[in-house]
């Protein structure tokens, strides 16, 4: 079937780019899948080339030599500006594409971290240049954003904040169709004079479904957070979905959602600290008249009162994520299983939350676990007995199990190797994301030794000890290389990075595995939840 054929009349042959468009589309972010379409002909290409470049600042990878490609782009000026620093080669041509004008998230955190990947000595003053050139080009070529992510942490990122705000109040086309809005600050200054863009944003679009908004630090009583949130929840009509992380009071926040209960279908909690708003919870939750699902991770104050607060809440909802980190009352903890247990997508239990209890209480709980938690996709295990962790994996891993996170810390021995085989037995044929955190080597090759049949696109491993690397590689290069289980690869060993073993990630290749930076690639709770 040749090229041309694909756009004739035939009824039979006529819808057939649209419907490849389609199939492309659920590679979205499969890059590997990706790349390897571009080469099929020039349709494919065409179709693939645009989802690769929505967000090449979220590809987890070690060559940022598509910041390069960006620039290229660039008018022959401002080319021959970066030429003059040395910081594009002089022959840095145009592209066939352009790559620009597909551009449809943009991360600030992401994009000069991805700077500082490209050119790592480059100076502050450089990294700016270079920061407000990308931006620049990405309005200048049309990019219609949908995500906009706003990340600021340290006084030093305020010289970003700087170029953003200026770039964004000058262009207002460009983030006039945004849906999700994120700004997550950890200064206060910072916070103070990003108000203005927020406000900005508030009224230039009118299509915002998601809201993210972060801060961890002490304001008084809040009022810029307040002010914020007022603004945004008085000018969009359709937001369905905020997100709240703080380390403060959020009280006033939490009372302003019923300005948008008409809309508002999912609330995430993270590093949020209930004690000041357990007494309204089940009066404002009351009020969101389409609510259908809340996240809990991280949270601080869930006690008994929190818990009733929840249950008696008259309209239904569902919590889909309990991840649990912090002290929580047996029996309370039982209590929530009990309603929402059928529900739970997302649960973390650790043995921190057990501390102190009689065998019959937990037994108990474990007994709960087992019974509702049946459609578990995430599922995080810290530091419990394994063969409770065997117990849980088995009952879900039918079900629905997707990604698992398993920290073994055991200092004296106390795990037999007749669990940790089994463990590697019950694991299902497929996960999208494994991470073992373990304290000895030895450990890891029990388990790989007995690692069947699964394969495993991102596997994370990271393990503490005070001997050589030489042998935790060659057991994972016996099990897990040369059977290729794995799509893609982060390891950390006593702090040290199998990416920055060059030849080391070379082999793998030869294997299609890609090894990526463990701390740039781990995919986080607050990310599994939100995608």
């Amino acid at each position: 079937m040749t090229y041309s054929k694909l756009f004739s009349g035939n009824s039979e042959l006529g819808n057939l780019p649209e419907l490849i468009c389609e199939i492309i589309k659920y590679f979205r972010n499969d890059f590997s899948t990706l790349y390897s379409c571009i080469l099929v002909n020039r349709l494919w290409c065409r179709l693939a080339i645009p989802l690769l470049w929505e967000d090449p600042f979220s590809i987890y990878a070690q060559n940022f030599q598509f910041i390069e490609i960006y620039l290229g782009n660039l008018n022959e000026d401002a080319k021959q500006h970066l030429v003059d620093r040395n910081l594009i080669a002089k022959n840095c041509s145009s592209t066939l594409f352009n790559y620009p004008s597909f551009i449809k998230r943009l991360n600030t955190n992401k994009i000069f971290r991805s700077i500082g990947n490209w050119h790592p000595a480059l100076m502050d003053c450089w990294t700016i240049l270079v920061y407000r050139s990308l931006f620049k080009m990405f309005i200048e070529n049309e990019g219609n954003l949908h995500s906009f992510e706003f990340e600021y942490h340290t006084v030093l990122d305020f010289n970003y904040l700087k170029v953003t705000m200026e770039l964004t109040l000058q262009n207002p086309n460009f983030t006039c169709n945004i849906r999700n809005l994120k700004f997550s600050m950890s200064a206060t200054n910072i916070y103070i004079n990003m108000f203005p863009l927020l406000k900005f944003l508030c009224f230039n679009c009118n299509s915002i479904s998601s809201f993210y908004i972060g801060y961890g630090y002490k304001d008084g009583d809040n009022t810029l957070i307040e002010k914020c949130l007022t603004q945004m929840f008085n000018t969009q009509q359709s937001i369905e979905k905020i997100s709240f992380e703080c380390y403060n009071s959020l009280y006033d926040s939490f009372s302003l959602l019923t300005n948008i209960s008409n809309t508002l279908k999912i609330i995430t909690f993270y590093r949020v600290d209930f004690e000041e708003i357990i007494n309204n919870i089940q009066e404002i939750f009351n009020q969101l008249n389409v609510l259908e699902t809340i996240h809990i991770i991280y949270c601080y104050s869930l006690n008994s009162d929190f818990v009733q607060q929840i249950i008696n809440v008259i309209r239904p909802f569902k919590l889909k994520s309990l991840i649990l980190k912090y002290h929580f009352q047996v029996e309370s903890l039982q209590l929530l299983i009990q309603k929402f247990g059928s529900d739970l997508e997302n649960f973390e239990f650790s043995k921190g939350l057990l501390h102190g209890k009689s065998k019959q209480k937990r037994q108990k709980l474990f007994e709960s676990i087992i019974e509702y938690c049946t459609k578990i996709k995430y599922f995080s295990l810290r530091d419990i007995n394994i063969n409770l962790a065997l117990n849980l994996i088995e009952n879900i891993k039918k079900q629905s199990l997707n990604y698992l996170n398993i920290r073994f810390y055991d200092y004296y021995g106390y795990y037999e190797s007749k669990n940790l085989k089994n463990l590697g037995q019950i694991l299902p044929s497929k996960l999208e994301f494994l991470k073992l955190d373990l304290i000895k080597p030895n450990y890891l090759k029990i388990f790989l030794e007995n690692f069947q049949d699964t394969f495993i696109k991102r596997l994370f491993i990271k393990i503490k000890f005070h001997e050589g690397y030489k042998d935790i590689l060659s057991y994972i290069k016996e099990y897990i290389m040369k059977k290729k289980r794995v799509k893609y690869l982060a390891i950390l060993i006593n702090c040290q990075d199998l990416v920055s073993l060059k030849d080391e990630v070379k082999e793998f290749e030869l294997y299609n595995i890609k090894v990526q930076k463990y701390d740039e690639s781990y995919i986080r709770d607050i990310d599994i939840v939100n995608n």
